[in-house]
């Protein structure tokens, strides 16, 4: 989601705002802005309380859930392919990573450590954004890259930021200094809650060393209660098949 408003810079360097309203009809602020980024924060304020009309810009959604319930690095998931998407079996394959360089080159080399070529299970909640984003923004051949800039090539951050508008976005949303690498990090952090082992972990967050998963199961309380939550699951299910039947069943016997 985005407003819908544009900045001319007047000759004397102030900012003019101009609007849309719902409706379609645009209209100019009354006042003038000594700075682009004052005037952006003010029409994003306007979109927030619903004085000024907004566009819907699905592009990277699916990029954001992946990086959250996938668990993926920045140049991880920006050098997917067509082909490392399997939906039927949901899962994504980690092959490569991009690296933009200094002079802004785009190099696609080997993943940041041997255990950061994985295969990542998605959860089946957002295979409908990632069926429409393929279908809608990827080219049909199988190395097509999955997430690209708006003119085709590799994605950058910069790209990202502009179609986003992150920094306005966060705000907006009361997170003013959320960073892209923080939904990896929420990703890792609901992993761990689930309880699961600390290999598990790893393979998932693509780390061939543990302290990084102790980081993430040290910090969650959440994942000591899934496990026993499990473990009286077990003893349950023990119970049912020692009664012959369902846990706490009356069984007749002949």
């Amino acid at each position: 989601m985005r407003p819908v408003g544009n900045f001319r810079k007047l000759d004397n360097g102030e900012y003019r705002l101009r609007y849309r309203v719902k409706g379609g009809t645009m209209r100019r602020f009354p006042q003038t802005f000594a700075t682009r980024a004052e005037a952006e924060r003010v029409l994003w304020k306007m979109a927030e309380d619903g004085r000024a009309d907004v566009t819907r810009d699905d592009r990277l959604r699916a990029l954001i859930l992946l990086a959250t319930f996938a668990s993926l690095r920045w140049g991880e998931i920006t050098a997917l392919r067509r082909c490392d998407i399997d939906l039927t079996n949901r899962t994504v394959s980690v092959r490569g990573a991009f690296v933009e360089r200094a002079n802004g080159e785009m190099i696609l080399g080997p993943t940041k450590s041997r255990a950061g070529i994985r295969t990542v299970t998605i959860p089946a909640a957002i295979v409908p954004a990632l069926v429409a984003h393929l279908g809608k923004y990827t080219k049909r051949e199988p190395r097509a890259l999955v997430f690209t800039g708006i003119k085709g090539g590799p994605l950058r951050r910069s790209g990202f930021n502009k179609v986003t508008h992150w920094k306005y976005v966060v705000e907006a949303l009361g997170v003013p200094n959320l960073h892209f690498h923080d939904l990896r990090h929420t990703g890792n952090q609901l992993a761990a809650d689930m309880g699961v082992s600390t290999k598990n972990l790893m393979a998932r967050m693509g780390h061939d060393n543990e302290r990084a998963a102790l980081r993430y199961q040290r910090k969650s309380a959440k994942g000591d209660r899934a496990i026993a939550d499990g473990l009286d699951a077990l003893v349950q299910a023990e119970r049912g098949e020692d009664n012959g039947g369902a846990a706490g069943a009356r069984v007749p016997v002949a």
